[in-house]
């Protein structure tokens, strides 16, 4: 639609928060309507940073702070002709009237508004620790933290990280590439909780390779004073020695002031249908403080990615401003990616967690394929697993999550499957995707192809996998069938297995059969590949068998090496 004329009064649009999705907004309303009077009122003293460059400009990659300013107050009025206002806290909103209050130095202050954007954001969880007011804890969640920390960081030798989520590996990272000796703390069973247990500790090794501490399932109980440094104390009653400490336990959604205008909010996010608007008319809401809703579980939850916030800014202009082709806000998938020194990892979609917590049915596989063509020097394993419907459900293959970690070539093929989720192909039509191949690239097999190779495997039958969390009861009621090489035997092995190379199978059913004395069958090699072919014969033979899936590779990953080895039952073994 047209922008009002000039003998209207100009709408009053006033957004609440800056970064990605009220500047988003902003500058897409700008756009829409050149006559509009748009004020943006931000709580701190940058409007528009790059929040997710917090960390590599503390680690010093990042050499200015300046390159961490996207925009300032002048440069959004030069530009759009924007009204931002920095250090203006909104603290509630008046619907009847129409008009917010926001908090200043001078005061407060009323602003009115025909239409009203709100993009406050997350703040930083502060668990009820004691010691957590003293001055050596900070968070890492704006541009002043960041300089505060780097700045500390120039004198510290010590640092501990509470929180091993995305930015707290993150701080991690920069602090020991600052020379920093640092433990880094995480009450949930791993790093990185939302990693699967088998890629997790991939991340977990790479973090101890470069001389960090790592302390998951325990909880910080206390910060202490010890006079020239603090003490963080574990509820194991260990003490971690720090000259400073990084709080980044997770964020909540910083809406108090709008669930006080009776504005519907379930659990501390705001509710709004699929243009952002919200319960109460001519009030619109993005970003980390809005609930969404999981494409895959259906659980509603908010969702602290810049991505989304951003294209949700937009969209919502679109919608506000009566454009005709503005387009619904679709449910995020939750892509993310970090970098932990030299690996990579990505994930989208859901986890095992949060398909059993709503009971959906899905079956697993792992891939260990190569970044690019293993003859092309370079070449990196990239461990792979992705999560989709089985051949009995109502949408069989469709794809609910995947998850790699790699050194090369991870973000490629997250990007790629995230894609493929949100245009609704199967697990199987990854076959058929057309990716660019030449050596120093790929394989003409991409491993996102493979995955739906093996994906179409599983839905078809051919293949029936076994999965590292089913260990105890395989080593309880069935054969384990090692169909490895005798010097990776010797690295160790699975207690009670029969060891076979799959290249004499054909020969050997009979002891197969013998061993099995009637118990299923469940197959194993280094990665799959091999267990896969032997998986096939045994199954042309009759035999109860599966391949378990991404082969020893994940079983170590999932459980470690102590649950390996090398006392040989020669009842079983086989030379």
């Amino acid at each position: 639609m047209p922008s009002p004329e000039l003998t209207h009064t100009p709408r009053r649009i006033v957004v609440v928060g800056g970064v990605a999705a009220g500047m988003s907004f902003a500058a897409r309303a700008r756009r829409l309507d050149e006559h509009a009077h748009i004020l943006v009122l931000e709580r701190g003293d940058h409007v528009s940073f790059a929040n997710c460059g917090l960390p590599y400009f503390v680690g010093g990659e990042i050499d200015e702070q300046s390159q961490l300013l996207v925009q300032t107050p002048e440069s959004l009025r030069a530009a759009l002709d924007l009204d931002v206002r920095v250090r203006h806290d909104v603290t509630s909103i008046d619907p009847v009237r129409k008009v917010v209050v926001a908090a200043t130095a001078g005061g407060e202050t009323e602003f009115a508004y025909d239409e009203l954007m709100l993009a406050p954001g997350a703040f930083a969880l502060r668990p009820p620790i004691p010691g957590l007011d003293d001055s050596r804890v900070r968070t890492l969640r704006t541009v002043g933290d960041a300089a505060w920390m780097k700045d500390a960081a120039g004198s510290a030798r010590r640092a501990v990280v509470l929180g091993a989520g995305f930015i707290g590996v993150e701080a991690a990272e920069a602090l020991r590439q600052r020379g920093l000796e640092v433990d880094i703390v995480e009450f949930a069973p791993h790093v990185l909780p939302p990693l699967e247990t088998e890629m997790a500790s991939l991340v977990t090794a790479e973090l101890e390779r470069h001389g960090l501490r790592v302390h998951a399932g325990i909880a910080a109980s206390a910060v202490e004073d010890a006079g020239d440094h603090a003490i963080v104390r574990l509820s194991d009653g260990r003490g971690l020695p720090a000259d400073l400490v990084v709080l980044s336990v997770g964020v909540r959604p910083d809406t108090a002031f709008a669930g006080d205008a009776g504005i519907a909010i379930e659990r501390g996010a705001i509710i709004v249908d699929a243009h952002g608007r919200t319960s109460i008319p001519h009030v619109w809401a993005a970003g980390d403080a809005v609930a969404k809703t999981d494409p895959v579980t259906g659980a509603v939850r908010p969702v602290a990615l810049a991505g989304p916030a951003n294209r949700e800014g937009r969209l919502i202009a679109d919608a506000m401003l009566g454009e005709r082709s503005a387009r619904v806000m679709p449910p995020p998938l939750g892509t993310a990616i970090v970098r932990v020194f030299g690996l990579t990892a990505a994930l989208t979609g859901a986890n095992r967690r949060t398909l059993e917590e709503a009971g959906v049915a899905h079956e697993t596989m792992h891939l260990h394929p190569g970044s690019h063509a293993g003859y092309f020097p370079g070449a990196e394993a990239i461990h792979l697993v992705v999560h989709f419907a089985p051949a009995s459900s109502d949408e069989p293959g469709r794809i609910y999550g995947a998850q790699a970690v790699g050194a090369d070539g991870v973000d490629k093929r997250i990007d790629v499957i995230a894609t493929a989720m949100r245009a609704g192909l199967g697990v199987d039509d990854l076959i058929d995707l057309d990716l660019a191949y030449a050596p120093p690239y790929g394989s003409a097999k991409d491993p996102v192809n493979m995955a739906g190779l093996l994906g179409q495997n599983v839905l078809e039958g051919i293949t029936r996998l076994w999965q590292p969390q089913d260990l105890d009861d395989v080593l309880s009621n069935a054969l384990v069938l090692d169909v490895r090489r005798a010097d990776e035997w010797r690295t160790g092995f699975l207690p009670g297995a029969l060891r076979i190379p799959h290249t004499e199978l054909r020969e050997r059913l009979d002891e197969v059969r013998r061993a099995a004395a009637g118990r299923p069958v469940r197959i194993h090699c280094a990665s799959g590949v091999r267990s896969y072919l032997a998986h096939r014969q045994l199954a042309a033979a009759g035999i109860d068998s599966a391949t378990l899936s991404g082969g020893m590779q994940t079983l170590l990953a999932y459980h470690g090496k102590d649950i390996l080895t090398h006392e040989v039952d020669h009842r079983t073994a086989a030379a």
